[in-house]
């Protein structure tokens, strides 16, 4: 009796073993449905257009191994227009989080094989419940972008899905890390998107972003144009400024996405990781005296100032192809990361105008919103003068620059190389707006005008009536130069901390920095400030 009722145990367990098998075996089928997504053919037509799918790019940004997905069978709900047909798991979008570099960063990742990889109601819930997680985990947020809007089909509940997300992005703002990689077509109220996150990386050819696209353009204005004419990836790389990065490849977009990772903290609580360096503190930077010209009209190259000073002449510049008067960088210094602001003498001698004080009033911000030290290197001849200049607001784009820097409470270090004149001079990061140590090479020239300038006006009546004009005006220029512009004038005044050898220019920015690292500033009780916009 004993025997056979073990007997008949052993077949149920057997049965529901089996069953069990049966369940796990449906499990992988669905979730390797899901994976491969519709058909090979949409797969090939994906590639056939130089792009990956979803999962690939996941795998490219994320360490390997290491991505979990969310909500991988999700599926939408709504009917009507043959939808109800359609209910492919995942409803166009890979959710979920991985690491790189071993620290946690979560994801999304449009799938254009899927409805286009536009948005509807369950596809929006998912990139919400990822947002919201990567809020409460305190993790950077990366978003793979490859959609076509707006799913129609489903009316405002998709609009809806948008707002959702431009909340959060803005609530997340200066919070976590957000960045947007668009490599697919990106086109009216889901621009908005990448506009309100920290850095847009865009891919030619196949990436594009506009409000209205080329046949609206063309019925609304005449006009005729492309897509990449319109929005792709060159024109918001130099003209437009939305594209911080620009790549001719998927995978080498992706790894740059990895390297700013890198650079970047966690979340605004934390700071930037540091890496060890072999390139020493105390190098001396005598090469510096090659790289620029004492001659304050030559031009030359910041980039190769920069490239002398920083971590074994590693940087990473961002918007490189717009506003090239002004150099905005991520390095590292002794291992710990530095953003550095630089007046660009190879452009237009290294004016501030409306676009370069954009550029660099936004990378301020986000440098001081993550614990990020600023470095400010100063070679500038003023504002770009001009009737554009002024009518396009000049006096409001340049308070943009002055009141990122005002605000900035990280520690701030300004080296004044040459020239730095008039209200340029007190915009980047002068002593008087609060930068923590000024420091100068014997070389600079800090006045409320350039000399020529300077004399011009002070001594015009003597000059005018002088029998040799010329002569007087040679001889005065020499006067103004000698008595308020000479390389100590402000160091004497208090204005600069110190004149240094350019050889020893790493070394005194690391050793400020260092002393700096503690820097605690009190911040003013108030809701927020009121920055010109």
């Amino acid at each position: 009796m004993g025997s056979s009722t073990g007997g008949v145990r052993m077949s149920e367990a057997a049965a529901v073993e089996g069953a069990f098998e049966n369940r796990l075996g449906e499990l992988r089928e669905i979730k390797e449905a899901a994976r491969r997504g519709p058909d090979d053919a949409a797969t090939a037509r994906q590639h056939s257009r130089g792009k990956l799918t979803a999962h690939e790019r996941i795998e490219l940004l994320l360490d390997p191994g290491t991505f979990t997905e969310l909500e991988a069978l999700r599926r939408h709900r709504a009917t009507g227009f043959g939808l109800e047909h359609r209910r492919p798991y995942s409803d166009g979008v890979v959710c979920g989080w991985g690491t790189v570099y071993g620290r946690t960063v979560f994801v999304y990742a449009h799938d254009f094989r899927i409805f286009g990889g536009a948005l509807g109601e369950a596809h929006a819930h998912k990139i919400h419940k990822v947002m919201d997680l990567a809020a409460a985990a305190g993790a950077p947020l990366v978003s793979l972008n490859d959609g076509a809007g707006a799913r129609i089909q489903e009316g405002v509940t998709a609009l809806a899905g948008y707002g959702g997300i431009f909340q959060r992005n803005t609530r997340c703002s200066g919070v976590i890390p957000q960045i947007s990689v668009m490599l697919g077509p990106c086109a009216g109220g889901a621009a908005y998107s990448p506009a309100l996150t920290d850095f847009v990386f865009m891919v030619r050819e196949t990436s594009q972003m506009f409000i209205t696209g080329p046949d609206v353009v063309q019925a609304v204005t005449g006009e005729e144009i492309t897509q990449n004419g319109l929005g792709g990836a060159d024109v918001h790389a130099s003209t437009t400024g939305v594209a911080a990065f620009v790549y001719d490849d998927e995978r080498s977009c992706l790894e740059d996405v990895r390297y700013l990772l890198s650079l970047l903290p966690a979340n605004n609580n934390e700071a930037p990781p540091v890496e060890p360096t072999a390139d020493p503190a105390d190098r001396r930077t005598d090469r510096l005296l090659d790289l620029v010209p004492t001659d304050a009209a030559q031009a030359y190259d910041m980039c190769a100032v920069i490239e002398e000073v920083v971590d074994d002449g590693e940087f990473l510049q961002v918007h490189a192809g717009w506003a090239t008067n002004v150099v905005c960088a991520l390095a590292r210094l002794d291992g710990h990361v530095v953003g550095i602001v630089a007046n660009q003498p190879a452009t237009l001698a290294g004016v501030l105008d409306i676009e370069a004080s954009e550029k660099a009033a936004r990378f301020v911000q986000h440098c001081d919103a993550f614990n990020i030290p600023l470095v400010t290197l100063v070679d500038v001849p003023g504002f770009l003068p001009g009737v554009a200049q002024e009518h396009g607001g000049i006096i409001r784009h340049g308070a943009k620059l002055l009141y990122a820097y005002c605000n900035a409470t990280v520690p701030r270090v300004q080296v004044i190389l040459r020239k730095a004149y008039g209200g340029a001079y007190i915009v980047m990061d002068s002593r008087s707006i609060g930068t923590d140590v000024s420091l100068a090479w014997p070389t600079n020239e800090i006045a409320v005008m350039g000399a020529e300038g300077a004399a011009n006006v002070i001594f015009r009546r003597e000059i005018n009536a002088a029998d040799d004009p010329e002569t007087v005006r040679r001889m005065k220029i020499k006067e103004y130069r000698t008595e308020l512009m000479h390389p100590y004038y402000a160091a004497e005044r208090g204005l600069v901390d110190d004149v240094i050898e350019p050889g020893r220019t790493r070394e005194l920015l690391i050793r400020s920095l260092a002393m700096l690292r503690a820097k605690h500033a009190d911040i003013p009780a108030r809701k927020h400030g009121n920055p010109p916009v």
